[in-house]
């Protein structure tokens, strides 16, 4: 198990499609607004439906921006923090305890190479593997 994999972050495939068909489609109405305003043979009902086209556009295109911003901004503070992984190693002469932070290759009852402060003996094993879960305060 490794202590320090990111975790993954993803946005919905379903909400991601919607918010790109919408700036595809206001990117058309804004170009539609622009050839019907700018038309040499356009009336005035052409230029008034231009300018529709262009305020409908640009909202549009405003709102699914600020959609897929808001959406990764989400994401990026819902992510979960990696809580970190300790080991108990102890002494099987006296029964010291002592907490370090996991390392790889550790498992339950493997000997360490490490040397008992209360007792000065090479008798130290690993008594248990634990995550530690520290919960945010809400503010």
């Amino acid at each position: 198990m490794e202590a320090n994999v990111p975790a993954t972050r993803r946005m919905s495939p379903f909400l991601l499609a919607i918010i790109m068909i919408t700036l595809v489609l206001s990117l058309a109405v804004i170009y539609y607004g622009i050839s019907a305003y700018t038309n040499e043979n356009s009336t005035e009902t052409d230029r008034l439906t231009g300018n529709y086209y262009l305020i409908v556009g640009v909202a549009t295109l405003a709102i699914s921006t600020y959609l897929l911003l808001q959406t990764r901004r989400r994401m990026l503070k819902l992510s979960i923090a990696i809580q970190p992984i300790n080991t108990t190693v102890e002494c099987q002469k006296c029964g010291f305890k002592n907490v370090r932070e996991f390392q790889r290759g550790d498992y339950v009852f493997k000997p360490t190479e490490d040397q008992c402060p209360k007792c000065n003996e090479k008798t130290m094993a690993i008594g248990s593997i634990f995550r530690e879960v520290k919960e945010k305060e809400k503010t």
